[in-house]
């Protein structure tokens, strides 16, 4: 497959034609407009609740439109007249209205239905989520739509991975553009896109870890993957200079609804999972919620597992109509195998994993050299309306992890057929993260100009504790019949070293406004201020360091409400730690920097059922840290991330849904302390990433039979700076068949249609042709 080449073609020309074509745009709707005038509208449930795709039509008139997930909706160049406006939705009673339009006015209506008795089971069964919808509160930590804001994110809702059958992270956040999973050596997951690795490190917006410890989807409502440097808001722990990759979980709703689902595949998967949800009082003024997973599964390889349990509670309590209570914990245990790390010698005349002569399905480590770790998250907010357009959000998080062991395993390749093998454990281990956080959001005016105010403050204090060691074995030729090295084995001689408890607090004040100066032009500027401390540990010297995070961002909505364009700078940042030198001397580091420039195009258009983004960025990274071959570390290397996002969502008619996205990367390091470093790319860097997904489900005759089919294709990357070992690109295909009906849903899924041959980051061969059957029942 051929790729556009970024070079050949800049983003300014882009820029100089969009903004042509929205002088036209302008002028010509301007003009159209002109002596009709327009109805504009919300529509609620019965229980306050926005009431997303609801039909509207005007009738006797050729006026049809649906109402986005705001529950808003809107007629344009309607003629003057007086009409009857009927609004229907299953489950609810059509109500019809009478409106009356005049030139050159907008006509406001808010409608809200009522439930119809006889359909209410139905009205429940479809409440799903469209898979186009952006709409989050998390993202910019106040309530402003995707076409506002100037920032790309990506929105995945879980009805778009019950579709696919994902049963893990790793297959959900593929449905990102650019984004590809990272499964650490050391446990945990994360994503790399924009040319820079993260861990997925946010829950409901607030710090949480998954550094060593498992994540499951039981749980999750929608994943948010914020695109770009995000320590204006985020901060530091949370975000990476590739952005921040978000989990919100389940919650609570006012209806008694109960689901169960069971899952078996291939190499042994068993997975069952419920969900449950009531009110626990006749006001509804108090709701439960629980979710609950058990996961067990062979690997493809000769060896390994993966067993997790997890346990979700959630309850909502609305004290009043001004103050709201919620409260989640997650309980999750898990038992696996970690992947191996590859490591190839200069000298290995290794290139990329294919040279490799050990068979494809083959581990040369015993799975009882296994890890066993738990994660205990606790979230809790307390919401207030302090005043018709003022509110305080006070939040407290708290995650504890903890690794009871970790046996990490490792082979040092010095041909294609001898390896040597190295195993290392990492635990007993704790880490606690602990976070509160106010935030009061606002909305004003300073005459004709509206505001959007967001103010807020952070504390975070983490402590941590962990013991290690690792040792090689033994040189082995894997051609041979190898037996696989036990655990026994390694416990014989390895020797592990307690460190010192350790830990650090950060203290944060922000605050951003989003200033409308008209309907169609709006800024975003925000600012934070970091201090971060960790004091003295034993011999190990503490250090302070105080950072200012910008972010500035400019939005015009070339077509009100359907197309706009932006352009963001957005600021990121790490604190690091003082460096003893060879001669014994300390190097106090400065925090290291990255800043991103990017703009763009965004659009909503044909009544919401195409939403797509297309933006060029470029970040550079300066103050980052080198080392000398005498070992001495000085901080003035500079390193560029350039590239496209693109991103396509799109329902052209009842049944059809298209998901599609690339993204291309170019991350080089300009400036190192090795001259044949300079002009490399950066490691796990891919240039070239595709995702393609699309489902059709039957609506008359078969209603409720749907299949998709999906591709992911990711290009050729570096397993480290001195560009000299590769990983290979691949495409992967993948299909699905479902049958879903009110109380009861089976689907299968094929992963991996052509038996694609391909590895991961760190050199590890991934899951052959394997096949997924999912049935769920809905009470």
């Amino acid at each position: 497959m051929k790729y556009f080449n970024l070079k050949t073609c800049r983003f300014l020309f882009s820029i100089s034609f969009l903004f042509s074509i929205s002088l036209l745009l302008s002028a010509f709707t301007v003009f159209s407009q002109q002596n009709h005038g327009k109805i504009k509208g919300t529509i609620t449930t019965s229980d306050g609740d926005a009431a997303a795709g609801v039909n509207i039509i005007l009738k006797n008139s050729k006026y049809v439109t649906i109402s986005n997930e705001e529950g808003v909706f809107e007629f344009n160049r309607v003629k003057p007249n007086t009409y009857t406006l009927q609004v229907s939705l299953t489950g609810y009673q059509t109500l019809e209205q009478e409106v009356t339009v005049t030139e050159n006015e907008t006509a406001v209506l808010n409608l809200q239905l009522k439930v119809s008795k006889k359909e209410l089971k139905e009205v429940v069964i479809s409440n799903r989520k469209s898979i186009l919808s952006k709409k989050t509160d998390y993202v910019a930590r106040m309530p402003i739509s995707n076409l506002e804001n100037p920032q790309v994110y990506s929105v995945i809702h879980k009805e778009l991975l019950q579709e696919q059958v994902a049963v893990n992270i790793e297959s959900a956040i593929r449905n990102t553009p650019g984004a590809v999973p990272v499964t650490y050596p050391s446990g945990g997951i994360g994503i790399s896109f924009r040319g820079f690795t993260t861990g997925i490190n946010a829950r409901n917006g607030m710090e949480t870890s998954s550094n060593r410890s498992s994540i499951d989807l039981a749980n999750v409502e929608r994943i948010e993957v914020m695109k770009g440097p995000s320590g204006t808001l985020f901060g530091s722990t949370i975000s990476s200079f590739g952005g921040v990759v978000n989990l919100v979980t389940k919650k609570p709703f006012e209806t008694i609804a109960s689901e169960v689902s069971y899952t078996a595949g291939s190499f042994g998967l068993n997975r069952l999972t419920a969900d449950v949800n009531t009110p626990l009082n006749k006001d509804k003024t108090v709701l439960f919620r629980i979710n609950l997973a058990v996961n067990n599964q062979k690997s493809f390889l000769n060896y390994g597992f993966n067993k997790t349990i997890s346990v979700a509670p959630s309850l909502t309590f609305k004290a009043n109509e001004k103050l709201t209570f919620n409260i989640d914990a997650e309980l999750i245990t898990s038992n696996n195998t970690r992947r191996t790390y590859n490591i190839y010698n200069e000298d290995s005349g290794i290139n990329n994993p294919e040279d490799l002569k050990i068979d494809y399905k083959k581990t040369l480590f015993h799975d009882d050299n296994d890890a066993k770790t738990s994660a205990n998250k606790i979230f809790a907010q307390a919401e207030y309306q302090i005043a018709e357009n003022w509110k305080s959000t006070t939040l407290f998080s708290f995650m504890g992890e903890n690794v009871e062991r970790s046996y990490q395993t490792y082979l040092i390749w010095s041909s294609p057929t001898v390896a040597t093998r190295r195993v290392g454990n990492w635990g007993p281990i704790y880490d606690n993260y602990t976070n509160i956080q106010e935030n009061i959001n606002g909305q004003f005016s300073t005459g004709s100009i509206k505001h959007k105010f967001l103010a807020g403050a952070n504390y975070s204090y983490n402590k941590n504790g962990f013991s290690s060691g690792a040792k090689s074995f033994d040189t082995v030729d894997v051609t041979t019949n190898v037996a696989p090295l036990r655990r026994k084995d390694v416990d014989a001689t390895l020797t592990q070293n307690t460190y010192p408890v350790s830990g650090t607090e950060t203290f944060s004040v922000y605050a951003s406004d989003v200033i409308n100066f008209t309907d169609r032009l709006s800024t975003m500027l925000s600012l934070r201020l970091d201090n971060f401390n960790r004091p003295d540990v034993e011999d190990e010297k503490g250090y302070h360091q105080t950072a200012l995070s910008p972010k500035l961002g400019l939005v015009y909505e070339i077509i009100e409400n359907q197309v706009s364009l932006f352009a963001n700078y957005m600021n990121g940042f790490q604190n690091s730690a003082p460096i003893t030198q060879p001669d014994a001397t300390q190097l106090i580091l400065d925090p290291i920097y990255a800043v991103q420039y990017e703009g763009g195009v965004k659009a909503e258009v044909f009544n919401k059922k195409l939403s797509t983004t297309l933006s060029y960025y470029k970040i550079r990274i300066d103050n980052t840290t080198r080392t000398n071959a005498e070992g001495f570390t000085t901080q003035d290397g500079v390193q560029v991330s350039e590239g496209i996002d693109f991103e396509l969502i799109a329902n052209p008619f009842t049944g059809l849904n298209i998901l599609a996205g690339y993204a291309y990367n170019d991350n080089t390091y300009i400036k190192t302390s090795n001259p044949v470093i300079d002009g490399n790319k950066a490691s796990e860097a891919p240039e070239n990433v595709v995702n393609f997904w699309t489902t059709y489900t039957f609506q008359n005759k078969l209603k409720g039979l749907g299949a998709g089919f999906g591709v992911n294709s990711v290009g050729k990357n570096y397993m480290a700076e001195d560009n000299v070992f590769y990983i290979p690109s691949y495409t992967v295909y993948n299909t699905t068949v479902f049958y879903d009906q009110p109380t009861w849903r089976v689907g299968v899924k094929l992963n991996n249609l052509t038996n694609e041959k391909y590895w991961d980051f760190y050199g590890n061969s991934q899951a052959p042709t394997n096949v997924l059957v999912n049935l769920t029942l809905k009470f």
